[in-house]
C-alpha cells in the first residue's frame, strides 16, 4: 500500500537534497512506494543510487539559475517536493552559538542562506509546477527550535532564526499558492531528532526512545503528509502529526 494514497497514482515527487540524510532516505522509501511513478532526487553532488524510476540532477542551491534549470527539466504537473537541505554546523567556521558573544556575521550569513534563502528559491521555481487537476504539496524540512513560541532555553541563534523565518516563508507562501492553485499544500515539518551527521555532536543528551532513524523520519513525515488537506496549508507539523506553534 502506498504512503501518500491521497495524491495520485504514479505520483512525481520531487527531493531536494537528496543527499543527505534524511534526503537520502525520503528517496529509498520512495522507491519502495507503490504509488510513486517517478522520483527526481536534486543534490550538490552526484546520487550514486540508480533505479529505473529515479532520475536526478546536480544543482547548486545557492544558485538561482541552477534551480531554475532543473524545474525546467521537471517540468509541470509535480505532485510532491521535499525540500531536505539544511545546515547547523561545519567545521571549522560554523557552530551553534551557546551566547550572544559567539555570534559571527559571515557564519550567520551562510546558515540564512542555506536553511532560508536556498528553500525559498526551490519554491520560487517549483511551486507554479505542482499539479493543479489533484492534490499536491510542497514541503520544507524545519525545526522545532525555529518556534518562537516555543524558545525557552536560548542559544542557537542563527539556526533558530533561520528555521523560524523559512516557516514565516512557507506560511506567506501558503497564502499565494491558495490563490493559484487551491488544491495545493505548503507546509513545514519537524522531523524529531534524527540520527544524521547533522545532529551527532548533539545527541548525548537526547531522551532515550527520542534519537530517530532517518528510514522512520522518512516514513513518518510521508504518513504526516498524506493526512493533510490543504486546510491544513501554511502549518507547522511535527513527525507525529501533532501541530507546532510558529
Amino acid at each position: 500500500m502506498s504512503k501518500i494514497s491521497s495524491f495520485s497514482t504514479d505520483a512525481h515527487v520531487v527531493v531536494a537534497g537528496a543527499n543527505g540524510g534524511i534526503g537520502s532516505a525520503f528517496i529509498d522509501c520512495l522507491l519502495e512506494d507503490p504509488g510513486v511513478g517517478r522520483v527526481t532526487a536534486l543534490s550538490r553532488e552526484p546520487v550514486a543510487r540508480r533505479h529505473d524510476r529515479l532520475q536526478s540532477a546536480t544543482v547548486d542551491f545557492a544558485d538561482e539559475a541552477s534551480i531554475e534549470a532543473a524545474a525546467r527539466q521537471c517540468g509541470q504537473g509535480i505532485d510532491l517536493v521535499i525540500v531536505a537541505t539544511g545546515i547547523l554546523h561545519r567545521h571549522p567556521d560554523i557552530r551553534p552559538e551557546k551566547r550572544l558573544a559567539d555570534m559571527d556575521g559571515k557564519a550567520m550569513a551562510e546558515v540564512f542562506h542555506i536553511n532560508t534563502i536556498g528553500p525559498a528559491l526551490i519554491a520560487k521555481h517549483f511551486l507554479p509546477l505542482l499539479r493543479r487537476d489533484a492534490k499536491s504539496a510542497f514541503a520544507a524540512i524545519s525545526a522545532r527550535v525555529g518556534s518562537i513560541g516555543d524558545n525557552s532555553l536560548g542559544g542557537w541563534a542563527s539556526y533558530r532564526a533561520s528555521k523560524a523565518a523559512l516557516n514565516m516563508l512557507v506560511r506567506t507562501f501558503s497564502i499565494e499558492q491558495s490563490r493559484v492553485n487551491p488544491a495545493s499544500i505548503v507546509v513545514s515539518l519537524h522531523p524529531g531528532t534524527t540520527d544524521t551527521p547533522l545532529s551527532r555532536p548533539f545527541q548525548r543528551n537526547v531522551p532515550e526512545g527520542k534519537l530517530f532513524a532517518p528510514e522512520f523520519v522518512a516514513e513518518r513525515l510521508l504518513a504526516v503528509l498524506d493526512g493533510l488537506t490543504p486546510d491544513d496549508s501554511g502549518g507547522f507539523f511535527a513527525w507525529d502529526a501533532s501541530r507546532i506553534e510558529y
